[in-house]
């Protein structure tokens, strides 16, 4: 017998996945919350991570660009494909001075099972509670949505992409670093 949150919470995914389907996108504001607004300072965090580092804080990348990925659950095949694909291209955000965080309601130890059976080079950040996906406008009662965010090196909001596809993701997040990169140069 599954819990009720449990069953919630595929009640939900499934309503996500059929409104994606069918080519539904409802307002972001009235499906994950409030955004936060574009040039401006990203909300700050601090999550634990599966990386065995304790906590990773939004600090901890100034200098940097990065990219900051919400989605919904470990080993579903969307969130799969969708780390996939960031894990492929690893090297080319690396080469652009940027790092990838993912972030999802999951505890560590369902994202440490996730890094190792995906080979996965970069943390995923436990947001049991929802806090940070809140702070972020990606929450959706019991998980993450798949929004992704780009913050710069000072740790300004640059791009906020909602309603993504996981199979060519990481390429628009690519193309727009590289557009936002050659803007600030």
């Amino acid at each position: 017998m599954i819990s009720r949150r449990k069953f919630l919470s595929l009640v939900l995914a499934s309503c996500l996945v059929f409104f994606s389907w069918i080519g539904y996108t409802p307002a972001a504001s009235a499906l994950g919350g409030k955004l936060p607004p574009l040039n401006e300072p990203a909300p700050e965090f601090t999550l634990p991570t599966n990386t065995g580092d304790g906590e990773i804080s939004l600090n901890d990348y100034r200098g940097k660009w990065l990219v900051l990925y919400f989605y919904p659950k470990d080993f579903t095949s969307g969130c799969t494909l969708e780390a996939r694909r960031f894990q492929q291209d690893l090297s080319k955000y690396q080469a652009k001075g940027a790092e990838i965080l993912g972030v999802s309601a999951d505890d560590i130890e369902s994202h440490a099972e996730f890094c190792d059976s995906e080979g996965l080079k970069f943390p995923l950040l436990a947001d049991t509670t929802g806090s940070v996906s809140k702070a972020y406008g990606s929450w959706l009662g019991f998980f993450s949505l798949r929004h992704s965010f780009i913050i710069d090196p000072k740790g300004n909001l640059r791009e906020i992409f909602l309603n993504v596809s996981p199979a060519v993701h990481s390429n628009e997040v690519l193309a727009r670093l590289d557009e936002l990169q050659k803007a600030d140069s």
